[in-house]
């Protein structure tokens, strides 16, 4: 799976980012998520991305200032770029840079999905030649769709066909026929998730889903993502997004 970082100062964008896209279908997985340049530089250089969606205008380091430092440091990482209008000209550095992709603010559905697959497609028909040099294991990804793990594919898989039900490592270790314990340690390992809070992070991407329709209940959500418990679910998705369930619809009003 391809490692993928998201850098916006703006909680909502971020959260909408991450949780309204299906990533594991683009063969991706979120590594992480930062709120300005430098705590974004810092992740980078920490967790190797290979791709980093990134505002441009953002606090104590924009995201021209960051692209340019991990140039420099030596990051390899393909870069999508956020940007209103207002702010092209300013993006324009960005694209000098060797950027990618630039989006306008805001996001049509598709676009940053549609970026993502072109990156990957780039990747995969130009993989980058390996380096000799001591330091760069520590700025690349092994993404070699030939080094992953079977289980943690299956798994994935698994939760997305089944997200709806009662599930629980356990379950699909059963279905698996593999140890609960063995998943649990492949499926950190590869995704950086543990196998619950992957489970959360994919029911309330759903969730966000159907609560963009107005006219469906807040326990409507819970059963059709997986939670019989409407008050649970509740808690778990402002845990998560910073937001109430009713919150969240009325902002989609």
């Amino acid at each position: 799976m391809y490692k993928v970082i998201v850098v916006e100062d703006e909680t909502m964008v971020r959260r909408g980012i991450i949780l309204t896209i299906d990533w594991a279908a683009l063969d991706c997985v979120i590594a992480g998520e930062a709120a300005n340049g430098e705590e974004g530089a810092e992740l980078a250089v920490r967790l190797s991305p290979d791709i980093i969606v990134t505002d441009v205008k953002m606090p104590r380091m924009d995201g021209v200032e960051m692209i340019t430092k991990l140039r420099e440091q030596g990051c390899r990482a393909k870069f999508i770029i956020l940007t209103a209008y207002s702010d092209f000209k300013y993006a324009q550095s960005a694209l000098r840079l060797g950027v990618s992709d630039y989006l306008l603010k805001p996001l049509r559905d598709g676009d940053l999905e549609q970026a993502v697959r072109h990156i990957r497609e780039q990747m995969e028909e130009h993989p980058a030649k390996e380096e000799e040099t001591d330091a760069a294991p520590v700025l690349r990804f092994h993404s070699d769709k030939k080094s992953k793990n079977k289980y943690v594919e299956a798994a994935t898989r698994y939760i997305r066909e089944h997200y709806r039900e009662d599930i629980t490592i356990s379950t699909v270790a059963s279905f698996l026929e593999i140890s609960e314990g063995y998943l649990s340690r492949v499926f950190k390992k590869e995704t950086d998730y543990t196998f619950t809070n992957y489970l959360a992070y994919y029911r309330m991407q759903m969730a966000m889903n159907l609560l963009k329709d107005c006219r469906v209940k807040v326990y409507e959500v819970a059963d059709q993502v997986g939670y019989s418990d409407t008050a649970y679910f509740s808690a778990q998705f402002k845990k998560i997004l910073g937001v109430s369930p009713s919150e969240y619809q009325d902002r989609c009003r």
